[in-house]
């Protein structure tokens, strides 16, 4: 039981605000010392003293941890890992070259005349930010700064306005490049261009889904999303249609070079992030943004957030190997083979929900790097697709971002929002779209042909 101890004492230091990455890390070097103490006191004599014990015990406890610069090693190492910086990279520089902008001011007039127009053209806009970018924060404050007074201007119901906003900016971690499914390539160790082709249409669903929402909304009560009064001052609808195309086709053609470049089987993801971050680079100088200082300051932030995705690594790869001494890996699997009903489905419905109640109060990296790898095991003794179960956590992932009260789209927009915005008015706008996430979710588990996967291996 030592191990199940570590890891509700984990998440009860991280509830309360501990450190990620050191939060794993200490808790694995004392619970592995208290492991090698109950090792020797299984052994014990009646002649041992306290002190033979405990210092046996501490020896024991210290020989478990010889192998961690190897692991450590190894994942300095691993050519996956190696697209995450670069994805990030590519993302913040296109979050300066004033990319959402552009697209959210042509493709909201373009759309703006039908109710609920500027919402619809939010999501789209967050659909190419996420297939060109894959940067939640970035993609929420900028349709955040842009969009929002826009729809409160011409009276969009502000909940409504929250959400759309929100679930948009999300759409990068399910939509292609997404971190969360190079993380979740590494830690299954499936090909991360699987997971990119598998992801694509349940992501084209969500967006489908939001957009019938909208719709549905907008037309049943005319006061929610009001058509927006076409503007002379940008020509005529063939100019507006022009312009939105000019302002779509420098991203259009960087989601081509990146994905199109892993699903033609030229590239690997790793090499189109580094095509993805020069087309970024060359896409700031096509919209005359790029200086020295921008790539700088974008190298620094990508530093800093490689960083702390490998700092959490590091600590998540101890704690994986002294839950896994310990006999958790056992227990858990046990528990959830004597789940009632089938055993696929009953370890499938079970971690769904054990994911999506986690999101409420950790992040998507942690889930990744704790929860997952004690769930693989078990999926592979009942001969679970590794894509589909991967695309499955993907997508409850992705609804972390929006649960309350922890979920960071909330944070990100409350930040950027006016002060006449209120977190309540946010937490409500964002209900509608978990609960889309969740029938989403529910159709690619229960029905994943439709998306070209399969239950089983």
């Amino acid at each position: 039981m030592i191990g199940i101890v570590m890891f509700f004492t984990a998440l009860f230091m991280l509830l309360i605000g501990f450190p990620v990455a050191f939060t794993f890390a200490a808790v694995s070097v004392f619970f592995g010392m208290i492991a090698g103490i109950a090792e020797v006191l299984s052994y014990s004599d009646e002649g041992m003293t306290f002190m033979n014990i405990l210092t046996e015990g501490l020896h024991e406890g210290i020989l478990m941890f010889d192998y961690m610069p190897f692991r450590i090693f190894s994942i300095q190492q691993n050519t996956i890992l190696m697209a995450i910086p670069m994805f990030i990279f590519m993302g913040i520089v296109l979050q300066k070259t004033g990319l959402a902008e552009k697209l959210l001011e042509s493709m909201g007039f373009l759309f703006g005349e039908i109710r609920g127009g500027v919402a619809i053209s939010t999501v789209l806009v967050g659909t190419l930010l996420a297939a060109s970018t894959g940067v939640v924060g970035a993609s929420v404050v900028a349709m955040g700064v842009i969009s929002l007074p826009v729809m409160m201007k011409y009276k969009y119901n502000t909940p409504l306005a929250c959400g759309t906003i929100c679930a948009s900016g999300t759409l990068g971690q399910i939509i292609p490049p997404s971190i969360v499914l190079i993380i979740l390539g590494d830690v299954f160790q499936v090909p991360v261009g699987d997971l990119f082709a598998a992801a694509v249409w349940p992501g084209l669903a969500l967006v489908g889904a939001y957009i019938i929402y909208i719709l549905i909304v907008s037309f049943a009560n005319k006061d929610m999303a009001p058509p927006i009064p076409a503007d002379p001052s940008r020509g005529d609808k063939k100019q507006q249609v022009l312009k939105a195309l000019i302002d779509i086709i420098p991203s259009l053609t960087l989601i081509v070079l990146v994905l199109g470049s892993i699903f033609a089987g030229i590239a690997t993801p790793t090499e189109s992030a580094a095509v993805g971050c020069i087309g970024a680079v060359l896409l700031s100088i096509l919209y005359k943004t790029f200086t020295v200082g921008m790539v700088k300051e974008a190298a620094l932030e990508s530093v800093k957030i490689t960083s702390m995705v490998f700092g959490i690594l590091i600590g998540a790869t101890a704690f994986s190997m002294v839950f896994s001494y310990t006999g958790g890996e056992e227990i858990v699997e046990h528990f959830m083979m004597s789940l009632p009903g089938d055993e696929k489905w009953g370890f499938i419905i079970f971690t769904m929900l054990a994911i999506l109640i986690l999101g409420f109060f950790i992040d998507f990296i942690e889930i990744s790097y704790i929860i997952v790898p004690i769930l693989i095991p078990v999926s592979q003794t009942l001969g679970i697709d590794p894509v589909w179960f991967a695309i499955l956590i993907a997508l409850n992932l992705q609804t972390s971002f929006l649960t309350p009260p922890f979920g960071f789209s909330l944070f990100y927009l409350k930040g950027c929002a006016p002060s006449s915005v209120t977190t309540t008015q946010i937490y409500k706008g964002v209900l509608p779209f978990i609960a889309i996430q969740i029938v989403v979710l529910s159709i690619v588990a229960f029905y994943p042909e439709l998306f070209g996967m399969s239950i089983s291996e």
